[in-house]
């Protein structure tokens, strides 16, 4: 689940432009800033992991090692477990029920300042989301789905399929409602900007409190590594289970073209996500827990936004859906 104009170049070399993109290091360093900067790819190319461009996903998952000496403090593990939370909402909520399916609606407002809470996770822009998971829908478990288990790995389907130059780009055909606003588009070419504006404000956070607050014992690097790193990588991890996981462990409640699943550990995990043979049967529901007992933390959120009036128009579950629901128990296979 990793927003951006498309900057790879999956042309003939006759379609190109007269100025080609550049190639190499310094090309490649640019789109860790600036998701614009184009870069030429073709053929085989496409499909290997590039791995200039993904040295700081690499970076990520190597300080969390940082907790080998910045040690523990209950301060830093409920932020790391807040900050896992309010930004896997941020993800379920809307990156994917609102952005790639609108399944509600709100106010400019609160549109960005939920797609800057969405970036803070480092699984890039609403855009670059929306559109890998539209075109997910419209392909899924197909050749054409980029991650699909049931025609790649399990490693592919995981995280493989985004570390490639295809993954890189947004097809921005298919997500014309959302670029019209600029300050979504802003936030796609930028991304990486979020991210470091969270980190730098943990470290400060935990080193102020190191001095005024010593008796939470925790510190700069130590709220860096726990609310940061760690937070980051269990939140991408399990977001991305969707991916790799959802197509082939749990039960079928409905028959669908694709091999998706319900899965209530995946569920309780990804606040709701894990009904994922619901949301493929019916996507365009705010809910994707269809049952009483399919606990769907993020609808919760959802309606207490609404009763807040910063949401509305949550689209429910038909009625006919829910009645099938009921009369369908579910097979494993």
């Amino acid at each position: 689940m990793y927003s951006a104009p498309a900057s790879v170049v999956d042309v003939p070399a006759q379609q190109q432009a007269p100025n080609p993109p550049a190639r190499g290091l310094t090309a490649t360093i640019a789109r860790w800033f600036d998701t614009s900067a184009r870069i030429e790819r073709s053929g085989a190319e496409l499909d290997r992991v590039d791995w200039l461009r993904i040295v700081p996903f690499i970076g990520l998952h190597l300080a969390c090692l940082g907790v080998i000496w910045v040690g523990f403090s209950w301060f830093a593990l409920w932020t790391a477990l807040a900050l896992y939370f309010v930004r896997m909402f941020a993800i379920t909520g809307f990156y994917h029920r609102y952005f790639s399916h609108k399944t509600f609606k709100t106010s400019r407002v609160m549109q960005f300042l939920f797609a800057l809470l969405g970036a803070s996770c480092v699984q890039r822009g609403p855009l670059w989301w929306a559109a890998h998971h539209r075109n997910h829908h419209r392909h899924a478990d197909t050749p054409l789905d980029v991650h699909s288990p049931v025609t790649r790995s399990f490693i592919v389907s995981h995280m493989g399929w985004f570390l490639t130059p295809r993954g890189f780009p947004t097809d921005h055909a298919v997500i014309k409602d959302l670029e019209k606003f600029p300050e979504l588009r802003w936030l796609d070419r930028y991304d990486l900007l979020i991210p470091v504006l969270l980190a730098v404000g943990l470290f400060v956070l935990g080193d102020v409190l190191e001095s005024h607050a010593p008796g939470l014992g925790t510190n700069g690097w130590q709220l860096l590594v726990w609310g940061f790193f760690i937070s980051t990588i269990a939140l991408f991890h399990v977001a991305v289970t969707i991916n790799s996981l959802a197509h082939v462990w749990g039960t079928r409640r409905f028959f669908t073209r694709d091999n998706s699943r319900n899965n209530w550990f995946l569920a309780l995990l990804t606040m709701g996500e894990g009904w994922h043979n619901n949301h493929h049967y019916y996507p365009g529901s705010a809910r994707q827990g269809f049952r009483w007992w399919e606990i769907d933390m993020t609808y919760y959120g959802l309606r207490a936004l609404a009763a807040l009036g910063l949401i509305w128009d949550l689209r429910p579950v038909p009625a006919k859906i829910l009645a099938a629901a009921r009369s369908h128990t579910g097979s494993g296979r």
